[in-house]
């Protein structure tokens, strides 16, 4: 008797939620591998660049998935619902830490760039340096700028997107990100050709 594994690939991540209620762990699997790299990425940035810290948030919303996954709303993208919750498990955090922005920074390159390359020349700074001391300015922004940032930039979400996300408006996430680009400018002056990037 021949046994064939169920294929999920073509099914979307609001189908896999889907199948998620109706209990098929292969689902969850699958929704798991499509978001955690980006999902951890995102905690280690937003947590003080704890590493550890981002592993026990990621466990921690998976888990919310499954719990919350009947109350999905189905018109919705699962990624900004999914990034909508990790948002606010940062918010409750920053609360209960009030704010600590004394953390450790980290270099982690390909977190900002990830595997593309970025549209200016390399040669004329180091990566590395330019990468560290963005993300060291980043660390001085209000969480909702940093927020925005990293939402749209690395992770590439719509204003619109970015919107349902943070539940503000559209408007607003622009203006928000037009103040993150000019102070970013402003104190990172000897990256002026790579900050281009980011208008």
């Amino acid at each position: 008797m021949f046994s064939f594994k169920r294929s999920y690939n073509d099914n979307s991540d609001e189908q896999l939620v889907s199948l998620i209620i109706a209990g098929d762990p292969g689902a969850f699997n699958l929704l798991y591998q499509r978001y955690s790299k980006r999902l951890l990425y995102y905690f280690y940035r937003m947590l003080g660049n704890s590493n550890e810290k981002a592993q026990d948030f990621l466990q921690e919303l998976f888990v919310k998935v499954i719990d919350k996954a009947d109350s999905f709303d189905q018109s919705r993208k699962f990624s900004t619902w999914v990034f909508s919750i990790a948002h606010n498990m940062c918010k409750n955090e920053y609360r209960r830490l009030k704010l600590c922005n004394d953390a450790e920074l980290h270099v982690v390159t390909e977190y900002l760039f990830d595997d593309d390359e970025p549209d200016f020349d390399t040669h004329e700074i180091d990566i590395e340096d330019f990468t560290r001391d963005l993300f060291c300015e980043l660390e001085n922004f209000e969480e909702i700028h940093k927020t925005v940032f990293l939402l749209h930039y690395r992770e590439g979400f719509s204003l619109k997107d970015i919107g349902q996300i943070l539940d503000i408006s559209e408007g607003t996430v622009k203006s928000r990100l037009f103040y993150t680009r000019k102070r970013l400018a402003g104190r990172l002056v000897k990256y002026e050709n790579a900050l281009k990037h980011f208008d």
